[in-house]
């Protein structure tokens, strides 16, 4: 018993310094997404308007559901988003609150004009993914999400229908301003728990992860905005140049990762991680009032 417990004792204080070292480094590697939007759509190819939009949700829903531990949020208690292994279970949280966002004004106004009936596939989409982030079954959230982007598949095969049975993005700057407007809403809200007083050692890191998933999707879809919305904004180099700002900042953003979120006082000797990624958020918040400034002259 006594040689047992004086092995037993440096394998348990190895596990429980090597797993978070190989949370933050597996952590690292899955916030970089594998979707490279000028390789999939190079500039000057024919793509339908709306495909390039769709493709990118798609493979932020994706990306999130094929990790190696894929949906984390609905998981049992050491991987939920309240202990242990928390981080990507709140920078999920961000994501999907994010998507959910972008593709409700997707639906409701990038692809729809006034009275005109809204599309099938991104009304399914956009049902499935307000599924509860939460549920673990009856149905889970995976099972909702997963078929969420397939109805986007869907939606990229009626595009090229003839003909089309799929609404392509009416490219108006009355619509794209309100995505600009949605984005900002969750920005701010980003905003305000980051640079929160007296935040609970346990909140901290969560409003942390939580922002980022916010910046992470975001910084995509500004790409594909921007390719979506090249033919319209190449006479306006000064939108295509803060839209290009914007996707700087979201994308240095979402890769922020400490070892440790630290907390750490204005004047103090240590960093504060919240405040240090509230740089950026609130830079692309900024970024993005600009743009919709220049799109409404």
């Amino acid at each position: 018993m006594h040689i047992a417990l004086k092995v037993g004792a440096p394998a348990f204080l190895a596990i429980l310094v090597l797993t978070p070292i190989w949370l933050h480094y597996s952590q690292k590697s899955h916030n970089q997404l594998p979707f490279d939007l000028e390789q999939a759509y190079p500039a000057g190819s024919d793509v339908v308007t709306g495909e390039v939009f769709a493709a990118t949700v798609m493979a932020l829903i994706d990306h999130e559901l094929a990790g190696p531990v894929g949906w984390r949020p609905n998981d049992f208690v050491l991987w939920g988003p309240g202990l242990w292994a928390d981080n990507n279970s709140n920078r999920q949280v961000g994501v999907i609150q994010a998507l959910r966002e972008s593709v409700r004004v997707f639906k409701d106004h990038l692809t729809k004009v006034s009275a005109t009936e809204y599309d099938p596939a991104l009304v399914d989409a956009d049902t499935k993914l307000r599924n509860d982030e939460y549920k673990f079954w009856f149905p889970s959230a995976e099972s909702r999400f997963s078929s969420g982007s397939q109805s986007l598949g869907t939606y990229i095969e009626g595009l090229h229908t003839s003909p089309k049975i799929s609404k392509p993005i009416n490219r108006r700057n009355v619509e794209l301003i309100r995505l600009f407007s949605a984005w900002t809403d969750l920005l701010g809200g980003a905003h305000a728990k980051l640079y929160e007083q007296d935040v609970s050692m346990f909140a901290n890191d969560d409003h942390f992860y939580k922002a980022q998933g916010f910046a992470h999707v975001m910084a995509h879809l500004t790409r594909a905005v921007i390719r979506e919305y090249a033919a319209e904004l190449e006479q306006r180099q000064t939108v295509i140049e803060l839209l290009a700002q914007v996707e700087d900042s979201l994308s240095r953003a979402a890769v922020l990762k400490p070892l440790i979120v630290i907390d750490g006082s204005a004047s103090g000797l240590f960093a504060n991680h919240r405040r240090n990624l509230d740089v950026y958020i609130v830079d692309a918040r900024q970024l993005l009032y600009s743009v919709r400034e220049e799109l409404e002259k």
